[in-house]
C-alpha cells in the first residue's frame, strides 16, 4: 500500500463487524516508562506495536534498558533499575510521538547524565517550552539545538543535584498539552523528596491526567490532586509486576462510528465500561445521536439508526464539548454530512497542535467533499450535506487518515491519501478494514 491511496469500498448493506483492536497507546507508552522506572522485572501485556510505541521502546534500548519483546505474544519484558538510568549519556530518537516526546524528556532530565533528544520535523512543531521550563526550574540545563521551546535539544539531568528540602514545589501551564503534566507525575518516584505541582493554567484536570494517575496507583505510587495542586509524596516508587493493557478505545471508536453511520452492528471485544480511557464518552455521544449501546459478553455492542433501504438512518446533530475526548472529533466530523442539523464541536483548540493544525484538516477536507462548515478559533460547526468523491488529504495525521475512511463506507470514489500514516498507532487498520469488508 505504500505509496498508494487506499479506495474505501462502499457498503451495499449494514455493517455486521466484531472486532479486536490493538492496545492502547497512551497507556503502552505510560506503561513502559513506569516499567523503566521500577525496581525489577516487569511484564506488560496488550503492548501496542505502532511507530509510536517502537520509537519509545527503540529509546529505551538506546539507553541501555534491558528490554525482551514478543510481537506475536504482544508481551514486553523490562529491566527497571527503580529510577535509575542504565548510562549516563546517550541520544534517542522519539518520531512523531507525543509521548515519548514529553514523558522521556523529563525522565532523562531528573537522571545523572547528558542527553540529546531528537524527533521527526513534525514532532519538532509541537510545544515543549511549558515542559522545559518545569525541568529547567528544577535544575535540569536544556538546551536547543534548533528553535527555542522546540525539540533537538541536549540534556543535562538533574540526577542527585535536587535543593535539599522537603518537597520540590513547581507550577506548570497544561493549556497546550496535558502531556506537560503527565510526564512530570510519571517521573515523580526519581524526585525522592516528592514533587508538587501547581498548575496555573484554567484547565487543570482531563481524561489521560486521570489514566495517568490510576495508572500510577496500580504500579504502586499514589497521587493526590486538591483541585489546584497535585502532591506526590516523598519516597514513592513503582513496583515491579505484571500490568494487562487496556485495548485502544480510540482505535475502536472507529468502528463504532461505522456501524453508526450504516444503521449496522459492530462489537469490539474486551472493550467494556471498564476501560479508563476517555474516549468512551464517544460511544455516549453516538447514543445521543440516536444510536443503541449495549454490554455483551464479548465487549461493548453498539447498533446504528435503522433505516429503510441499504444506507444507514439519519443521526441526529448535536452541539458537543470534546475536550476531554477530542481525538475523536474528526471521527465525529467524518459522521457529521450525514446528520439531520448541524454538528458543532467545541472546546477543541489545543487539537491544533498535534500531529496536524486538525481543526484545518477537517474543514479542508470537508471542503474538498463538498460539505461546508465553519472554523473557528476551538470550534467547527459542521452542516449536512451529500458527500461527493474526493482523495482525501491526511497531512501525516493517523487519525485523519483513520476517520475521514468512514466516509467511503456511505458514499461511492472515496480515496484516502498516504494511508500508511495510520503505522503510528494502528499499522493494520486498512488491512483490517479491507478483511471486514469482505475486499479480496
Amino acid at each position: 500500500m505504500a505509496g498508494e491511496n487506499y479506495k474505501v469500498q462502499k457498503q451495499e448493506a449494514p455493517i455486521d463487524w466484531v472486532v479486536e483492536v490493538p492496545g492502547s497507546k497512551s497507556m503502552t507508552n505510560r506503561a513502559l516508562l513506569m516499567a523503566a522506572l521500577a525496581d525489577g522485572r516487569t511484564t506488560l501485556k496488550g503492548v501496542l506495536f505502532s511507530e509510536d510505541s517502537r520509537h519509545f521502546l527503540a529509546s529505551l534500548k538506546s539507553l541501555s534498558f534491558q528490554v525482551e519483546i514478543d510481537e506475536a505474544a504482544k508481551t514486553v519484558i523490562v529491566e527497571g533499575l527503580n529510577g535509575r538510568i542504565p548510562t549516563i549519556e546517550g541520544e534517542i530518537y522519539v518520531g512523531s510521538a507525543g509521548t515519548a516526546a514529553r514523558f522521556l524528556t523529563a525522565m532523562l532530565a531528573m537522571a545523572e547524565g547528558t542527553f540529546v533528544v531528537n524527533a521527526s520535523e513534525q514532532m519538532k512543531k509541537r510545544p515543549m517550552k511549558p515542559l522545559f521550563q518545569v525541568l529547567t526550574d528544577l535544575g535540569a540545563e536544556i538546551a536547543c539545538l534548533e528553535k527555542e521551546g522546540h525539540l533537538p535539544v541536549r540534556i543535562r539531568g538533574i540526577g542527585g543535584r535536587l535543593p535539599a528540602q522537603e518537597v520540590c514545589s513547581v507550577k506548570l501551564d497544561i493549556s497546550e498539552s496535558t502531556q506537560f503534566l503527565s510526564a512530570l507525575m510519571l517521573v515523580s518516584p526519581m524526585i525522592k523528596q516528592g514533587l508538587c505541582i501547581a498548575v496555573t493554567s484554567a484547565r487543570k484536570y482531563g481524561a489521560y491526567i486521570r489514566i495517568t494517575r490510576k495508572m500510577m496507583e496500580c504500579f504502586g505510587a499514589v497521587v493526590d490532586f486538591d483541585g489546584e495542586k497535585y502532591h506526590m509524596k516523598s519516597g514513592l516508587s513503582y513496583q515491579a509486576g505484571c500490568y494487562q493493557i487496556e485495548p485502544d478505545v480510540s482505535a475502536a471508536c472507529y468502528f463504532y462510528a461505522a456501524a453508526a453511520l450504516t444503521g449496522g452492528r459492530a462489537v469490539v471485544k474486551n472493550v467494556t465500561w471498564n476501560c479508563m480511557q476517555g474516549d468512551l464518552k464517544f460511544l455516549e455521544l453516538l447514543s445521543q445521536m440516536g444510536c443503541t449501546v449495549n454490554t455483551t459478553p464479548d465487549g461493548i455492542e453498539l447498533k446504528g439508526v435503522e433505516a429503510d433501504g441499504a444506507e444507514g438512518g439519519r443521526l441526529r446533530g448535536i452541539t458537543v464539548d470534546m475536550k476531554d475526548f477530542s481525538d475523536q472529533a474528526m471521527t465525529l466530523a467524518a459522521l457529521a454530512p450525514f446528520a439531520d442539523s448541524d454538528v458543532r464541536i467545541e472546546n477543541i483548540g489545543h487539537i491544533r497542535l498535534q500531529e496536524s493544525d486538525r481543526i484545518h484538516a477537517i474543514v479542508s477536507e470537508l471542503g474538498r467533499l463538498g460539505i461546508c462548515s465553519d472554523e473557528e478559533k476551538d470550534a467547527i460547526t459542521i452542516h449536512p450535506g451529500k458527500p461527493k468523491p474526493a482523495i482525501i488529504q491526511t497531512y501525516e495525521d493517523h487519525r485523519m487518515a483513520m476517520a475521514f475512511s468512514l466516509v467511503g463506507l456511505r458514499v461511492t470514489g472515496i480515496e484516502i491519501s498516504n494511508p500508511m500514516c495510520c503505522r503510528k498507532t494502528f499499522e493494520t487498520y486498512f488491512d483490517l478494514l479491507d478483511s471486514l469488508c469482505n475486499r479480496k
